[in-house]
């Protein structure tokens, strides 16, 4: 089983039908069942009865000054202790570094951490007032890998995946290494150096015929976590 945790604020995850299209995706990708969950309820106890054998965190569109930092600590200390294969993307990969750089129990808000400030006469592809004036990483974009994982096989040294972010992970957490980065972000994809904890801020999860990169980072995933 793959579960797929939302990060969407929980009035919008209980109003909604859920990842309906990436679970049929994941699905069929993997050949096996893919369930939905909110991220309030992603303690170690609970994945555990699901009996999941990858994990999937979603990105999200809101500010992390509006997640109330308590209902992070569940999927927090699932991730210090999880040895079951973790893929976060974008809004799930800052989660990532957010845990591993700080003590969520010891911080009272957490705040959004923009790449930099537009230049020039750059365009403002600006989704709402709380990103505008900053550069935003849009549509699909070229990143360069610098370590070779598993997670790459069959892929070229520079792939091209979707990007829809303006925040990124600045510092990279301890006991973590660097896969890939692109110029406008540094930390583009990182892995956990003892456990299979992958953190990307590109979508690899969502792919078309034209650009099949993260399909294929999609499914050495799920064939590292034995689908």
């Amino acid at each position: 089983m793959i579960a797929i945790i939302s990060m969407a604020e929980i009035a919008t995850y209980n109003n909604s039908d859920g990842n309906t299209g990436m679970k049929r995706r994941f699905e069929q990708l993997a050949g096996a069942p893919a369930i939905n969950l909110h991220f309030s309820q992603a303690s170690p106890e609970y994945i555990a009865r699901l009996g999941a054998r990858a994990i999937f965190i979603c990105g999200f569109g809101y500010g992390w000054n509006e997640v109330p930092v308590p209902d992070l600590y569940g999927i927090s200390d699932f991730l210090h202790t999880t040895e079951l294969p973790v893929y976060a993307a974008c809004g799930g990969h800052q989660l990532m570094g957010f845990v591993f750089n700080n003590d969520l129990r010891k911080v009272k808000q957490l705040q959004d951490q923009p790449m930099r400030r537009l230049r020039g006469c750059e365009p403002d592809y600006a989704y709402s007032a709380r990103v505008a004036g900053h550069y935003t990483a849009t549509g699909y974009q070229v990143v360069d890998i610098v370590k070779r994982d598993p997670i790459f096989t069959g892929l070229k040294k520079r792939i091209r995946v979707r990007e829809a972010h303006y925040c990124e992970v600045k510092k990279l957490p301890p006991g973590f290494e660097l896969l890939a980065t692109s110029p406008e972000c540094r930390i583009e994809m990182m892995k956990h150096t003892e456990r299979p904890l992958y953190g990307a801020q590109f979508h690899a999860e969502s792919w078309n015929e034209a650009y099949l990169d993260g399909e294929r980072i999609m499914r050495n995933f799920f064939k590292i976590a034995g689908l």
